[in-house]
């Protein structure tokens, strides 16, 4: 999606979707090989006067190591999908809202899908449901995919007043073990925690985020004793951790798209325009095939051979 982002096409909004952010990887004693890792997949080592140079209170004297990656970006998510949305409308979709789904059936060579909205008929069912797309997949009379929510928590806390955030980049333990970044005047935290759980209206696990916010604080020099606002959701994730896109076998008209992994945002541009190929029978797109990216590689296949269905 990156040159989705930074040359959006033209009529899909108004401004840019892209601000520059960056990312900074910081490294406890022990953490070397995790940095070391980082720095193979294209970060780049600075110094601890540079890390401070780029967020002054930076408790730098006990890390091991830090770098950075100057070339990520925030996403106006909002603006990406009102964007998305005016596209949607202008090629004939409707967006039906409080439309709980209660029922798949096979009718013809098509689907009856019974909602709270209504009734629905299509030849075609795009399984996009997110951390319910296993739910949807047993309404249709299908086996599960074993396709996993995972909870994400996160919260908003007010930093120190003298303090100017704006410009801080996206902050990550070596290791994925919690982040913050500036939101609007407030730091946001979160453990990046990838707890497994049923597909719910998920909630922030307060346990989780205390350890992110003392870490933070920790490396911050300042202690948080108060939290604005805590929210969670789910992460999607296939048993090996790929996206899957694909007509499944099993039943005719059925295309699963899920398990983005939590990049669904990151993803979509490509991963929307691979899923319309094969929906529509075309190649995968050149640009994404060049990636070596195959329709194989993101088939729901590939899992239900794994599984033996």
């Amino acid at each position: 999606g990156h040159d989705f982002f930074h040359d959006t096409p033209a009529g899909f909004c108004d401004g840019n979707l892209v601000a520059p952010r960056g990312i900074m990887v910081i490294a406890w004693p022990g953490d070397d090989d995790l940095l070391a890792g980082e720095i193979r997949a294209g970060m780049r080592r600075i110094s601890k006067d540079e890390a401070r140079a780029r967020i002054a209170p930076l408790q730098t004297g006990q890390l091991s190591g830090i770098a950075v990656d100057d070339s990520a970006c925030d996403i106006d998510v909002d603006l990406l999908h009102r964007g998305y949305l005016k596209k949607f409308k202008q090629a004939g979709g409707r967006l039906v809202l409080n439309a709980g789904v209660s029922a798949i059936a096979r009718k013809g060579e098509g689907w009856l899908v019974q909602t709270a909205a209504g009734d629905f008929n299509a030849g075609i069912i795009v399984n996009a449901a997110g951390g319910w797309a296993d739910e949807i997949a047993v309404l249709a009379g299908l086996e599960a995919l074993e396709i996993q929510p995972k909870r994400r928590s996160a919260g908003l806390v007010k930093p120190p007043d003298g303090w100017d955030i704006a410009k801080w980049p996206l902050v990550f333990g070596a290791g994925e073990t919690f982040y913050f970044k500036p939101v609007s005047g407030l730091l946001m935290v979160s453990p990046a925690d990838a707890t497994p759980v049923e597909p719910h209206d998920v909630w922030a696990d307060d346990m989780e985020l205390a350890r992110a916010m003392e870490k933070s604080g920790r490396v911050l020099g300042f202690e948080v004793r108060r939290v604005e606002h805590t929210w969670a959701g789910l992460r999607t994730f296939a048993p090996d951790g790929n996206p899957v896109a694909g007509f499944d076998p099993r039943a005719k008209g059925f295309f699963w798209l899920a398990g983005q992994g939590g990049y669904g945002i990151q993803t979509a541009p490509g991963l929307s325009r691979m899923a319309a190929c094969l929906i529509k029978d075309e190649p995968v797109p050149a640009d994404i095939a060049a990636l070596g990216v195959t329709a194989q590689d993101v088939s729901p296949v590939r899992l239900l051979t794994e599984q033996g269905k």
